[in-house]
């Protein structure tokens, strides 16, 4: 799990704090192109990432500057399973849970197409994200015990089970 917020979710924050149009347009052009690949990024992403990053979490925090851009009013807590028992509440397709379970089995490589697509049924059904922790997550998606995975299929899964029983009770 994450523990603090990081130096680069913070300065996103920021800047839609302040509503910085132009920075997070500059973000915005890194969506569908190979993370760190977009030089208008560069001013707003690697001031912020440590010094001896790796290349994944380089790639990871690129990933995520992006997807900010794209929906920076979206802020919330908890991992991606949480958002996606949040989508699946408003939509009540299960097409939401086949797309959920085609990003938990997803190889790195085929992520930020994933992530890209998700972030955008996030924001038409206004659920929220964790950008700290989905930063985190990104950063370890490759754990060969894939914890990651296991996490947000806890969230999604185990939290719809609990309101499905709450449901059933109500009625």
């Amino acid at each position: 799990m994450n523990d603090g917020s990081n130096a680069l979710i913070l300065h996103l924050g920021e800047l839609e704090k302040n509503k910085d149009r132009g920075a997070l347009a500059a973000l915005r052009k890194g969506l569908g192109k190979a993370p760190g690949s977009v030089p208008e990024m560069f001013e707003h992403v690697i001031p912020y990432m440590d010094r001896d990053a790796t290349m994944a979490q380089e790639d990871a925090s690129f990933l995520v500057a992006s997807l900010f851009a794209s929906y920076p009013e979206g802020s919330g807590q908890g991992n991606m399973g949480a958002t996606f028992r949040t989508i699946s509440a408003a939509t009540g397709s299960d097409s939401t849970e086949g797309r959920f379970v085609a990003l938990l089995k997803c190889h790195r490589d085929d992520l930020p197409d994933h992530l890209r697509h998700a972030v955008a049924l996030a924001r038409s059904k206004n659920a929220t994200i964790d950008w700290d922790q989905l930063l985190c997550d990104i950063q370890n998606w490759d754990d060969a015990s894939s914890s990651v995975q296991r996490r947000w299929a806890r969230s999604f899964w185990e939290l719809s089970r609990k309101m499905e029983q709450e449901k059933d009770s109500e009625e």
